[in-house]
Formats: C-alpha cells, structure tokens, sequence
C-alpha cells in the first residue's frame, strides 16, 4: 500500500486504530526495516522513517515501563483525580500510554498489566473532538 492509498480506514491511522481497538484488536504498526513496533500504527517509522510499516497484531499483556500520578488533569475530569497513567511495554516490544486503574501508590515499574477497552463516558465523550467521541477508551489492569 502506497501513502496515496492510506485513508481513515487504514489502522496506521488514528482512525482505524481505534475502529480496530473497538473490534477488539490492537494493532501495532512494525517496520520491515529495523522491526521497531510502532503504536498506535503510523505510516512511516519514527526509528528509522522507512514507509515499509506492516500492521500485526500486538499482545495486550506487558509491564509498566514508567508512570505518573496526575493531580491536576484538564477541568472535565477533575473528580477522578489523582488518577494513574503509564507508558507500559508489551509483551511484542511496543509502547503504549494509557490510564492504570490502580492507585500511583500500588504501581511499579516492572508490574504486570493487560490492556482492556471499554466505552468512553459521558465526560470523555464532551471534551472529545467530534471524530473522537465514539472512539473506545483503552486502560490498563494490574494482573
């Protein structure tokens, strides 16, 4: 496939990463070239920028890699704060930001997580942008 052939259906968009997601199938983008994992998919690789991304799809269980605590998160979701975010590394070697639903002080790096989907909330909906608003919300489980 040429970037001329990539549109909104294509999972190395946002768009069709996340219509994939709502299937129940995350899919990472990985470089014929250097077997980077790329997620969320994108056309080009951002390790070496070859166009030669092929779409595979990608563990949901991995280790957190680094995580935060937010305090101050944007107006709309102000009661659930402090809330738990991390970079968590899966198990097929890509990197994936999401919200943890555990408590900072329960999180270290290295713990297990599975990534799971759910339907984004009222809240989530408002501040999304119209294309956005029916996207799933992906978040990670200690196991």
């Amino acid at each position: 496939m040429t970037d001329a052939d990539l549109d909104a259906s294509d999972p190395r968009t946002l768009p069709g990463f996340f219509d994939a997601l709502a299937d129940g199938e995350l899919l990472g983008g990985v470089c014929a070239d250097c077997g980077q994992v790329l997620l969320p998919p994108r056309p080009a690789c951002y390790a070496c920028g070859s166009r030669a991304v092929d779409v595979e799809p990608q563990s949901r269980e991995g280790r957190v890699f680094s995580h935060t605590a937010v305090h101050t998160p944007p107006p709309a979701f102000a009661a659930e704060a402090p809330y738990t975010v991390a970079v968590v590394e899966l198990a097929d070697g890509g990197r994936l930001l999401g919200r943890v639903t555990a408590d900072h002080a329960d999180v270290a790096i290295g713990d297990p997580v599975e990534l799971t989907v759910r339907e984004p909330t009222a809240a989530e909906r408002e501040v999304a942008l119209d294309y956005e608003a029916d996207w799933p919300i992906h978040v990670f489980e200690p196991r």
